[in-house]
């Protein structure tokens, strides 16, 4: 898009080419206001882009998983494992080709789940796991695995606060909610835009009986 604004985004589910980037459902969304869009811009060093899709790879790509409704501020950058040629347990960082494959380390998989929120230039290291309804705060480096519903801040990111009490997450975790149809998370949309548990279980249970009688 030529002319750019902070109110346009794109949609993941629209944009993304990379087989080795997996996008569940069609609400996750980029503000590439400022760079160069998602795959261009935020995804770095994952083997399958437009140049590296032709390669053979010499050792086992790592993936990215994002959920659905997740929601990606402008200037993340989502940090993969195909530069992880820097072995900090070897006398030399330098990655000379000679020892290339000696000196990969795999990172594993990266995992966001649904209904995250990354602030603007947080930086995701590899191999990390973000749980559902997590939010990472503006320019946060997540170096480890973050909890469901928490709020994590800084460099390295650490624990702020969770965004509701343990037996609230265990609860909204059990219902599934992004597991849900399109049609009942539609019909159930305005408790989900609440904090009232009651209500939005109440709700559930009301959409799943009328199912069962129709």
């Amino acid at each position: 898009m030529k002319n750019k604004h902070w109110s346009k985004y794109q949609l993941l589910n629209e944009v993304v080419s990379n087989k080795n980037i997996t996008i569940k459902g069609s609400y996750s969304y980029y503000s590439d206001c400022w760079d160069n869009g998602f795959e261009n811009s935020v995804v770095r060093y994952l083997h399958g882009d437009e140049v590296s899709r032709q390669w053979e790879p010499r050792w086992h790509i790592d993936k990215l998983s994002i959920g659905n409704y997740v929601c990606i501020g402008a200037e993340v950058i989502i940090l993969m494992g195909g530069n992880h040629t820097h072995r900090a347990d070897w006398f030399c960082l330098y990655p000379f080709m000679d020892f290339i494959d000696e000196a990969y380390v795999g990172k594993g998989d990266t995992h966001i789940h649904d209904g995250c929120w990354l602030g603007m230039r947080a930086m995701i290291m590899p191999g990390v796991t973000i749980g559902e309804g997590a939010i990472i705060a503006a320019n946060s480096v997540v170096t480890k695995d973050v909890a469901p519903y928490s709020v994590v801040a800084g460099s390295p990111a650490k624990l702020v606060k969770y965004r509701f009490e343990e037996s609230t997450i265990s609860e909204l975790l059990a219902l599934k909610i992004y597991d849900w149809s399109e049609d009942k998370f539609n019909a159930l949309k305005r408790y989900l835009c609440s904090s009232d548990l009651s209500d939005l279980k109440s709700a559930v249970r009301a959409y799943d009986e009328a199912e069962v009688t129709t």
